[in-house]
C-alpha cells in the first residue's frame, strides 16, 4: 500500500480527499501546516505529496523549496491561484503537476496515478542505469571493473594510472564513438586543466602500450581524437 502525504490546512477538503484516497486504496499521512509536513516527509519518506499553497507557519511554495532539498519525492500542489505566474513559480520550484480549486475528486485521483507511474517508471530506469553501471565492461579478452577499479587482460592485471583508467572505462562505455581531444580534456582531466592535446595523446600512447596487440583498438581519427574499435559483440557481463 503506497504511503501519500496531504498537506491542506481547510479542514472539509482535507477530509473528502483522504476518505477519496484510502478508497482507493492508499494509506493517507495528514499534515494542517507547512511544519508538520516537512516532519512527516522526513520520518515517512511517502510515495508522493499532495501539498496546498496557502498553509500557517510555512506556506506552500517553501514546504515545496525544502522538499526539494530532501528528496525527489513527486509533489502535486493545490491551489485557488488561477494566474499562469502562479503556476510557473511552482512548477519552476519543482512541483510536479498543478491542479486548481475548485476539482473534481477524480481529477485528483488521475493526477495522483499519473504521478506515481511516471515516478515508478523513473525509479525503473535507474535502476536498469545503476545495474548498467556495476557490470563489467567486456570486449574480447579485455574486462574493465568499475566498481573494483580493475582492468585485465587476458585474465591478468593491468597496472594502469587513474587517468588511462578513466579513458579507457570512456572508451568501453562507447565503442565507435570518436571523441575529440577538447572533449576527453575536459570529462577525464577537468575543465580547470590547463595542459593542451598533447596530454591526451601521450595518456593514449601509454594505453595502447599497456593493451599490447590490443592497443589497435584505439584509432585515431584524423581532425577529431579518438575512437574505440569494439573487438566482439559483447560488451558487458553478467547476462
Amino acid at each position: 500500500m503506497k504511503k501519500l502525504l496531504l498537506v491542506e490546512d481547510a479542514q472539509d477538503l482535507a477530509q473528502l480527499i483522504i476518505r477519496e484516497l484510502k478508497a482507493d486504496g492508499y494509506e493517507i499521512l495528514y499534515a494542517s501546516d507547512g511544519v508538520e509536513a516537512l516532519r512527516l516527509h522526513e520520518e515517512q519518506r511517502p510515495a508522493l505529496v499532495i501539498l496546498d499553497w496557502m498553509l500557517p507557519r510555512m506556506d506552500g511554495l517553501e514546504v515545496l523549496r525544502r522538499l526539494r532539498q530532501q528528496a525527489p519525492t513527486p509533489v502535486l500542489m493545490l491551489t485557488a491561484r488561477s494566474e499562469e505566474t502562479d503556476r510557473v513559480v511552482g512548477l519552476e520550484l519543482g512541483a510536479d503537476d498543478y491542479l486548481t480549486k475548485p476539482f473534481s475528486m477524480r481529477e485528483l485521483l488521475a493526477r495522483v496515478h499519473a504521478l506515481l507511474r511516471r515516478a515508478e517508471l523513473i525509479q525503473q530506469m535507474l535502476q536498469q542505469d545503476l545495474a548498467r553501471a556495476e557490470r563489467p565492461l567486456i570486449d574480447g579478452p579485455l574486462c574493465l571493473d568499475a566498481q573494483a577499479h580493475l582492468v585485465t587482460l587476458d585474465g591478468q592485471p593491468l597496472d594502469l594510472s587513474p587517468t588511462e583508467f578513466e579513458l579507457l572505462h570512456l572508451f568501453l562505455r562507447s565503442p565507435g564513438r570518436a571523441f575529440s581531444r577538447a572533449y576527453l580534456l575536459d570529462t577525464i582531466w577537468g575543465e580547470s586543466y590547463v595542459g593542451g592535446d598533447r596530454s591526451v595523446d601521450n595518456t593514449v600512447l601509454r594505453l595502447r602500450r599497456k593493451l599490447g596487440a590490443l592497443g589497435e583498438a584505439i584509432e585515431t581519427v584524423w581532425g577529431v581524437g579518438y575512437r574505440w574499435r569494439a573487438h566482439s559483440p559483447s560488451r558487458t557481463g553478467g547476462g
